[in-house]
C-alpha cells in the first residue's frame, strides 16, 4: 500500500472516488456532499489530495480545501473503498494529509464538520476540539458544498448554526499555546527534582 500526494496523473481515480464517496453517503444514509470528477482532478492537480493505491488500484483518498484567503484549511473527502476497510487506512490517509495541510498552510486553522464517530475520533487524537459552527468558515462557496446533503434543509432552517454534523477545529495558535504550557511544567518538574536531589546530597 502506497500513500502518495497526488498530481495530474492521478485523474484517472476521479470517477472511481466520487462513486466510491457516493455510495458511502447512500449507505450510511447520512449526508456526504457529492464531488465531480472535474473538481477532484482539480485538487489532484494542485497537490492538494493524497491517494492510497494498492498497485494500481483505488483504496483510499482525500483532500484539501481552502477558505477565507488561506485562514482555514478542510480536510474533506476522506473516503475507504470498501474492499480496504477495517484496517486502520483512513488513520492513515488522514493523518498523511493533515501533516501535508500544517506544511502547506501552517498558519490556517483546519476544520472539519462530519456526522462519522470514527472520524471524529481521528480528528481528536490529531488536537481537533468541538466547535460551533460560528468558529467555522464564513464563506457561501463552503457551506453552498452542502447543497447536495440529504440534510441540508436543517442547515437552512437554523440559519447556518446547527445541523447534524459536528464542528471540529484544529487551531495552531492553540496548540502552540498547549505545547509551551507542556514546556513549562515540564521544565519546572525537572527542575524541582534537580533541587530535591541537591538537598537530599547536603543532608547526607
Amino acid at each position: 500500500m502506497e500513500l502518495i500526494i497526488t498530481d495530474k496523473s492521478h485523474h484517472v481515480y476521479a470517477n472511481a472516488i466520487c462513486a466510491t464517496i457516493e455510495g458511502a453517503a447512500q449507505v450510511r444514509g447520512t449526508g456526504i456532499a457529492k464531488r465531480s470528477p472535474e473538481y477532484i482532478c482539480s485538487k489532484m492537480e494542485q497537490g492538494d489530495a493524497v491517494i492510497a493505491l494498492d498497485g494500481e488500484k483505488f483504496a483510499g483518498f482525500c483532500y484539501i480545501e481552502t477558505w477565507d484567503h488561506g485562514k482555514f484549511v478542510a480536510n474533506s473527502g476522506l473516503i475507504v473503498h470498501p474492499d480496504y476497510r477495517n484496517q486502520g487506512l483512513a488513520k492513515k490517509i488522514k493523518k498523511m494529509v493533515f501533516e501535508h495541510s500544517r506544511k502547506k498552510y501552517p498558519s490556517a486553522k483546519v476544520f472539519s464538520i462530519t456526522t462519522g464517530l470514527a472520524v471524529m475520533k481521528l480528528n481528536t487524537a490529531l488536537g481537533y476540539n468541538p466547535v460551533t459552527f460560528s468558529e467555522l468558515t464564513k464563506e457561501p462557496s463552503f457551506w453552498k458544498g452542502c447543497q447536495t446533503c440529504k440534510n441540508y434543509d436543517v442547515l437552512q432552517r437554523t440559519s447556518q448554526s446547527m445541523c447534524l454534523c459536528t464542528g471540529m477545529l484544529f487551531d495552531p495558535k492553540l496548540q502552540q499555546k498547549k505545547i509551551k504550557k507542556k514546556f513549562k511544567v515540564a521544565t519546572f518538574k525537572r527542575l524541582k527534582s534537580i533541587k530535591q536531589s541537591l538537598f537530599l546530597k547536603k543532608i547526607k
